[in-house]
């Protein structure tokens, strides 16, 4: 009998031995993403075709590409009048429109969509949109796919070409979750439960969400001494605990009004999870690990690569920003490391007691 060859080894353990690979902060200017949406609205293409293109930093693999190894950031335009229907697939997303207005059709929900408006989307869930106004429509779509593409375990299928869930009978499905053996085998927690456990889930429910711009303005800072938060998180309850947008990601808007310069300051923080911020308004600077980096509106950036120590500065025109991590992913790994004062703990969140007193970052309450 031939077997086929193995294909593993065995190497030295070693105690930390896993030092990663930082990838460097990047800023992708505003004339260059504009360039790139003119480029796509001025392509040709088939009715129905995508206009899209992904940023990708030079880091990446040819398997997983994106501006992170679990992020990738798309541009996606539409000219007036054009629909695509995009196949469902296991990644979630996070969207934020740019310019234009229209709708987006998630599963079997409808949202107008419109300039800074954000919405989330679901794994598995089919899309289509449509530009139904005079202008471009166009949007970052924010995407799990990359960490999944490195994990081997990226799904995609045609929209119109999937089986529904076979409604469930009674006296037909006696083996499942609640008549499945769970039982105590000690007093402190340790249980052993059924195979059902494992394949019939409870399920959570998680439909799209749609956070509009005009809804959230009024929650938001935008003026000196207006009492209100400079950081708002969009939530989505289907995460719980973790407190995403998607179970990958949360978003947050921050809307620091005009005012006093405020420069980044002299310390940062740093956490195990990756932060990208796109400015949509005003402008600013941000100290990453060192490098200096001078932003305005219309400035994409990989602010703060995991464990980097990161700052922000706020010129006098204020600014509004869309910041994206993978905050919620980590901590269901148990692995969301935060540091939020370089000279004090370094805290695993969700796992003991957080980091109190702030509310914004390096931002103490008062």
């Amino acid at each position: 009998m031939n077997e086929p060859a193995a294909n593993y080894s065995f190497v030295p353990a070693q105690a930390g031995h896993a030092v990663p690979d930082r990838w460097q902060p990047i800023k992708v200017p505003r004339a260059e993403i504009a360039a790139e949406i003119d480029r796509l609205a001025e392509r040709a293409v088939e009715p129905g075709a995508r206009r899209s293109s992904e940023i990708v930093h030079a880091n990446a693999l040819d398997l997983g590409r994106g501006i992170t190894p679990g992020l990738s950031i798309a541009i996606q335009v539409l000219r007036p009048g054009e629909t695509i229907m995009i196949d469902r697939d296991n990644a979630n997303r996070v969207e934020f429109c740019l310019g234009g207005e229209g709708e987006a059709l998630l599963g079997q929900r409808s949202f107008r969509v419109e300039k800074w408006s954000a919405w989330m989307v679901p794994s598995m869930t089919p899309r289509l949109y449509r530009n139904s106004g005079q202008q471009l429509l166009i949007w970052l779509s924010y995407s799990n796919q990359p960490l999944l593409e490195r994990a081997g375990v990226y799904y995609a299928d045609a929209v119109h070409d999937h089986p529904q869930a076979a409604p469930r009978r009674p006296g037909i499905n006696q083996y499942a979750r609640d008549t499945a053996p769970d039982i105590a085998i000690s007093d402190d927690g340790a249980r052993l439960r059924g195979y059902e456990f494992l394949t019939d889930i409870e399920v959570v429910d998680n439909p799209p969400l749609l956070w509009p711009w005009r809804e959230m303005l009024p929650h938001l800072s935008r003026r000196q001494g207006d009492d209100k938060r400079t950081i708002m998180l969009m939530y989505n309850p289907a995460t719980g605990r973790r407190n995403g947008t998607t179970h990958s990601f949360f978003a947050t808007i921050t809307s620091f009004p005009a005012g006093p310069l405020r420069p980044p300051p002299p310390r940062g923080h740093r956490h195990s999870s990756f932060a990208t911020n796109y400015h949509f308004e005003g402008a600013g600077e941000s100290v990453v690990d060192g490098q200096r980096f001078e932003w305005e509106a219309g400035d994409l950036m990989l602010s703060a690569p995991s464990w980097a120590e990161h700052s922000h500065g706020i010129s006098e025109r204020g600014a509004s920003v869309l910041t994206v991590q993978d905050h919620p992913f980590q901590i269901g790994m148990g692995a969301l490391i935060w540091q939020e004062d370089m000279a004090g703990p370094v805290l695993t969140l969700g796992s003991e007691p957080g980091q109190t007193g702030y509310v914004g970052p390096r931002l103490a309450g008062e």
